[in-house]
């Protein structure tokens, strides 16, 4: 189980920069959320550390807890968030479901994307947000899940025989592996890959003669 964040990670995250996630911390508190995948650090001068899309997730979170509740319309139910706010693209095969489903899950989804984009227009050195950036390419299986779910492609599930997507970590440090029960979903898969910004191809295992896709971040 994840551990929930201190009270100290909490305000440090609230008080985050709204538009740029850039914070404000000593250097033991921001190596600290760096280690828990909710901030970066810039690789430029002068290092400052700024929210990945799990940080800005759990500030979303956070917000909403600090938010008093108003009489409104009934609206659809949600679930509510993780104890650490922290999203995960689903990779495929996972042993246990998010915790959100249906237009909640949707509705994350969409949000960790959209803040997969400010991220890397905020850290690629021209501002570009039609590749990968360096967050992206040192957490490549939760990049490359991120895209394709944020396309709408379907995970695999848990169970024997439940087909879907499966991203794998492969031997070579800057590529993944992709898995779909037939040709033509993999086929989009690599659609989707490659219109995100990443160099995708598909191959033959040798033992088993399956098809998949391996994906690498694209540089230029």
């Amino acid at each position: 189980m994840t551990r929930p964040l201190t009270a100290a990670q909490r305000r440090l995250i609230e008080a985050a920069d709204p538009g740029t996630g850039r914070l404000r911390g000593t250097e033991a508190q921001l190596t600290a959320l760096v280690k828990r995948g909710l901030a970066f650090r810039h690789p430029r001068p002068p290092h400052d550390h700024f929210l990945t899309p799990a940080g800005h997730r759990a500030r979303e979170a956070a917000q909403a807890q600090a938010e008093p509740s108003e009489p409104s319309e009934p609206s659809e139910p949600q679930a509510p968030a993780s104890t650490s706010g922290v999203f995960a693209a689903r990779a495929g095969g996972e042993p246990v479901p998010p915790a959100a489903e249906g237009p909640a899950r949707t509705r994350e989804v969409r949000s960790a994307w959209q803040g997969m984009l400010e991220l890397r227009r905020m850290t690629n050195p021209d501002a570009s947000t039609d590749r990968p950036c360096a967050w992206e390419r040192t957490h490549l299986v939760q990049a490359a899940a991120l895209a394709l779910e944020a396309a709408g492609h379907r995970p695999a599930g848990a169970a024997e025989g439940e087909d879907g997507y499966r991203v794998r970590e492969t031997p070579q440090p800057d590529a993944v592996a992709v898995h779909a029960p037939d040709a033509p979903t993999l086929r989009a898969c690599v659609e989707t890959l490659e219109a995100s910004g990443w160099q995708a191809g598909e191959y033959t295992e040798p033992r088993t003669r399956r098809r998949y896709v391996l994906a690498s971040p694209r540089r230029v």
